[in-house]
């Protein structure tokens, strides 16, 4: 079929665009990638067109691409375009080179192995260096935009394989300080010199002269994939985040090394062109340069930070709020070594004063709210019980911080995160002029309740109360100034507007035991103080379901049966029963005993009768434990329409096999070769302990016979247990795979299955010896078995090749029990039997440096091809 016209391709890309997933099963799908390749080299169709052919490579690679040997072929064709472009300037020289670095990016298929990337590396640092490529390769009007596209493209295949542009160092340093776009090579250089120090450093390797050798990596030969190799390609990304918590451990150990003072020097001089060179950066850009630096240099011995300082004075007054970010960043990483104590002030009070700018849009306005927030001074360190160092952010310094009710939600909590850091410091009033924060704390809390209490008042009032209250518990826990009047301000809003219970119930699941007890006591109090026909009675019932306990046992029923007689509706009657399983699983059992038998009686329900009913037959026939495990969640509670059928549901758990993540892990040990039938050795492995373990096997196919089941009694972690072994019946000798199947109690008490990993029985697996011959009778028994093979059985010859360790180790690492004949160092005659009743016959003679001609005879021809995989990986094994 011939190229497509430009308005059948706007058809089919349109197609594609509205749904890929939908495009790529139909019947075009198949063909899309390779007509789109095969059209941009089309004459017929412009440029116009062939440039949105490659937007579409770059924006959908893994659909076009879905695989490594597809993505590989796709690179190659682009790279053969790009090449195949006339002399004079084309609009597709730098969407080409991008497509290309897309598809071997990813498809996964960048690498030594790939023949795509040994051409397009080349390729991208020429064009990045500005050579002279040849044939008019680069026209001079092209010459910069492919400079630039070249650096992105090799900024994203090092951001893929880290390390990758090492041995460039030098070069790229080279071309900074000629003419050519500074943005795109200071990027490139940055992200290299990162890369290269921290996998450098995990080697324990100096940067010796990568940083002064201007040669390409390549020299003429193929490219250096050394230090890629070396690293796991598994960085931070390079996106800006302060906080060292967050680090990875490889990262962490870039101090270990110190350098030379000629590394020292070259590193230092590198550093200071590329920050001289920032300020013709975008500030984005220079967001980017700063931080990669930074980390790269962050605690390097010999790398003073006061290479910073120059960059610190001309950005501590920036507006853009990617540099400031960049400076925080700066301040994260070094510290004190960077900062003084007069530019922390300075850019706190910088931070402070912008953000109580009044024209500011709302998302700025929260980005220097979280800034103060996260500044390392707003959060003094010092062990439990003693005096840390005072907060940096003052009351007078954030006087306009303070939060109002005014405030949209976003910005009065990232506000009151500032006051409960100042009501941390419990400073006194200064003078009388001010109030104390905890004081304004306690205001603007009884503020927000009395807003969340307003009849009909909207949701996201309530909403806010509780966000702010729980802020406040999370800032200022073991402040009982604090928590004892918000326990019962929200104790009297309960009381004002009880339709606010799903509310208190998600607070309390939220907030620790230190408030979390104090409040379900108050609350239980309004609740059971109440007469039991309230009109809010469906509020009471699903606060008391959440704070019942042992506790005040008496008032809580003698609540729930003045409750009894108003609950007329299927709704109250489910919460009733809700608090009486909470009264259940807390231990009461007195009362509760009667008013089951009530509530079995009279509920006028039949499904909350039976409901009742069942709590009674529970309460009177269980113990303790046994109740809280029927009582206790199921592990997959499914969607019932049934409230008694959902309420049993764990107590069924406890009577049924439950399906379980797996707990054992499992794998083939070492293969033994005694005994008439080939046995697996399994090694066992527990994470939690587990009891009366059953390993069920299932081979696919009909290739061996059913495997018995094997038992464990008891199975604890870090405790070794003895090898199991497993007894193979192969009904043709083949190799398989065994799904296996786990039935296991856990020391809950609750049984459960899992599937366990296949496990994979090898061709070697099989192998069994012949009986011993009587001594200096192995020849003849070995011919005498040669000769039966034919003319039934099949012959073949094999080169197998041999390691370092020659023959005489091959065949004591591989083949020592099956040895019958053995003249070493250069002949061994190998006699195998391989159950149910063939044999594999092998002469290993006239061995070489490299390898040894085996002669092999057998019974069975379909064992051919298994026995020359077998003794062809047999080095590699070694």
């Amino acid at each position: 079929m011939g190229p497509l016209s430009r308005d059948a391709w706007a058809q089919r890309l349109g197609a594609f665009r509205a749904s890929p997933s939908a495009f790529m099963a139909g019947p075009e799908g198949e063909d899309l990638g390779r007509d789109l390749l095969g059209d941009l080299r089309s004459e017929k169709l412009s440029e116009q067109t062939k440039v949105s052919l490659l937007a579409l490579s770059l924006e959908y690679p893994a659909q076009l691409w879905p695989d490594v040997s597809a993505a590989e072929v796709a690179a190659t064709s682009l790279l053969d375009t790009l090449v195949l472009l006339p002399p004079r300037p084309s609009a597709l020289r730098r969407p080409l080179l991008l497509a290309a670095t897309t598809a071997l990016a990813a498809g996964g298929s960048l690498g030594p192995t790939s023949g795509a990337s040994c051409r397009l590396l080349p390729l991208l640092l020429g064009l990045a260096a500005g050579s002279d490529l040849g044939r008019g390769f680069v026209p001079a009007s092209e010459q910069r935009p492919l400079q630039a596209t070249a650096c992105e493209c090799l900024r994203e295949l090092e951001s893929c394989k880290p390390g990758l542009l090492g041995g460039s160092l030098g070069l790229l340093r080279g071309l900074l300080g000629q003419e050519g776009p500074v943005q795109p090579l200071s990027l490139l250089l940055a992200l290299a010199l990162r890369n290269t120090l921290v996998l450098q450093s995990r080697v324990g390797a100096g940067l010796g002269g990568l940083l002064t050798d201007k040669v390409p990596p390549t020299g003429g030969g193929p490219w250096d994939w050394t230090l890629v190799e070396e690293g796991d390609g598994r960085l931070q990304p390079q996106a800006p985040s302060w906080p060292a918590a967050e680090e990875g451990e490889g990262e962490r150990s870039l101090t270990a090394r110190e350098h030379s003072p000629e590394e020292a020097r070259e590193l230092r001089a590198a550093v200071i062109q590329l920050l001289d060179t920032s300020y013709l950066l975008t500030p984005v850009a220079q967001a980017q340069l700063l931080w990669l630096l930074g980390w790269a240099l962050r605690g390097l011995q010999g790398q003073p930070p006061a290479l910073f300082k120059p960059q610190l004075v001309r950005l501590l007054g920036t507006a853009q709020l990617t540099l400031l970010h960049a400076v925080l960043a700066l301040k994260a990483a070094f510290g004190e070594a960077l900062f003084t104590a007069q530019d922390e002030a300075l850019l706190l009070r910088r931070l402070t004063l912008a953000a109580q700018h009044p024209a500011l849009p709302p998302p700025t306005h929260l980005f220097y709210l979280h800034c103060l927030l996260s500044f390392p001074e707003n959060w003094p360190l010092g062990p439990e019980g003693e005096e840390a160092a005072p907060l940096l952010l003052g009351p007078q310094l954030c006087r306009g911080l303070l939060p109002s009710l005014l405030h949209d939600p976003m910005a009065l909590l990232a506000r009151l995160h500032l006051l409960c850091l100042l009501c941390a410091e419990d400073e006194e009033e200064e003078k009388g002029q001010l109030p104390s924060p905890r004081h304004y704390l306690e205001e603007l809390l009884a503020g927000l309740r009395q807003r969340a209490a307003l009849d009909e008042g909207p949701r996201a009032l309530a909403t806010v109360c509780f966000q702010a209250s729980y802020l406040v518990t999370r800032c200022l826990a073991g402040q009982p100034t604090v928590l004892t009047p918000l326990i019962h301000g929200l104790a009297q809003l309960y009381r004002v507007r009880p339709m606010l219970a799903s509310h208190f119930v998600d607070f309390l699941d939220q907030v620790d035991s230190e408030l979390r007890e104090p409040l379900k006591v108050v609350l239980r109090q309004e609740v059971v103080s109440r007469p039991g026909r309230d009109e809010a009675l469906c509020w009471h019932l699903k606060m008391l379901a959440k704070v019942a306990d042992g506790d005040a046992q008496s008032a809580t029923l003698n609540f729930l049966q003045a409750a009894a007689a108003h609950c007329t509706n299927w709704d109250l009657q489910q919460g009733l029963l809700r608090v009486c399983r909470a009264l259940l699983r807390a231990g009461v059992r007195g009362g509760l005993v009667d008013l089951l038998q009530v509530l079995a009686r009279q509920l006028e329900d039949p499904d909350g009768r039976d409901h009742a009913r069942l709590y009674y037959i529970l309460l009177a026939h269980l113990a303790g434990p046994k109740l809280g495990v029927a009582l206790g969640p199921s592990l997959a509670p499914p969607a019932l329409a049934s409230s008694l059928v959902a309420e049993n549901q764990g107590f069924v758990a406890a009577l049924m096999v439950q399906e379980a993540p797996a707990l054992v892990r499992l794998s083939v040990g070492s293969h033994g070769v005694k005994g008439p039938l080939p046995v697996l050795k399994l090694q066992l492995e527990a994470l939690e302990p587990i009891y009366s373990l059953e390993l069920r096997f299932r081979v696919e196919g009909q290739l061996y016979a059913p495997l018995e089941a094997v038992h464990v009694p008891c199975l604890c972690p870090g405790r070794p247990a003895r090898p199991l072994l497993l007894p193979l019946q192969p009904r043709c000798p083949a190799p398989a795979r065994l799904d296996v199947h786990a039935l296991y109690t856990t020391s809950t008490g609750l049984t459960c299955h899992a599937h366990l990993p296949p496990l994979f029985v090898n061709f070697a697996d099989l192998f069994l010896p012949f009986p011993k011959p009587p001594g200096g009778a192995g020849l003849g028994f070995f011919e005498e078995l040669w000769d039966s093979c034919l003319p039934e059985g099949a012959e073949s010859r094999v080169w197998c090749p041999l390691g370092p360790q020659g023959l005489e180790g091959l065949v004591s690492h591989h083949l020592e029990p099956f040895v019958v004949v053995a003249q070493p160092p250069t002949s061994y005659y190998v006699a195998i039997h391989l159950p149910p009743n063939s044999k594999l016959l092998l002469r290993l003679e006239a061995a070489l440096a490299d390898g040894v001609p085996v002669a092999l005879r057998t019974d069975d021809w379909a064992v051919l091809p298994l026995a020359g995989d077998y003794l062809r990986g047999l080095a590699a094994a070694l």
